[in-house]
């Protein structure tokens, strides 16, 4: 049972994060949102990779560089807002690119790309369409010119184990991508009462 002190300090925490996390524009709430989604998910990535894919869970503490570029999104947000809604796919693409060194390309990781490219174009407005497709290219270029030029991986995993990969980031890249399309009919619906 939780002692009045432990669950004053765990309530004032989460309200904490709900500020921190909380903006008036939805776009930049929108960002938030995913990027909360994202540093949600990556504690439980190794255990993920364990189930799906086998033990060898080393390699999966790479991902955990790109961590401070998904929390710093509702800041840089805060100072810029169309800098931190760049921020969350840039910082999906590099993570992307790094997995995808990490773990080499027969893991499937590289499908999170798309939902990096879709980020890009749903966070940004008409009026910012120039940010939107630029992100698009690096997205688009680190597949095309990255792909199958990564060197061996840190680890090399088995035909059965690249399989468990594949299946497992195919499964959570589409669950992304379903996601992004919640918030996207949250948005039209936002838009459309106004």
């Amino acid at each position: 049972m939780a002692t009045p002190a432990r669950s004053g300090v765990l309530g004032a925490g989460w309200q904490a994060a709900k500020a921190y996390f909380a903006d008036d524009d939805p776009l930049v709430a929108a960002a938030n949102l995913v990027a909360l989604v994202v540093l949600w998910n990556q504690p439980f990535y190794p255990l993920y990779v364990y189930w799906a894919v086998g033990p060898d869970i080393a390699p999966t503490f790479y991902t955990f560089i790109s961590t401070p570029f998904f929390l710093a999104v509702p800041a840089v947000g805060r100072i810029n807002a169309r800098a931190g809604r760049a921020l969350l796919p840039l910082a999906g693409i590099g993570n992307t690119v790094l997995s995808a060194k990490v773990f080499g390309v027969a893991s499937g990781v590289e499908v999170f790309l798309l939902p990096c490219v879709l980020l890009g174009f749903v966070l940004f407005r008409p009026s910012e369409r120039i940010i939107a497709i630029a992100i698009a290219v690096v997205g688009m270029l680190a597949f095309t010119v990255l792909h199958g030029r990564y060197g061996a991986p840190i680890h090399l995993y088995s035909i059965e184990e690249y399989a468990g990969f594949l299946k497992m980031n195919a499964l959570s890249a589409g669950t992304l991508t379903a996601f992004i399309g919640l918030l996207v009919m949250n948005l039209i619906g936002l838009s459309a009462k106004h």
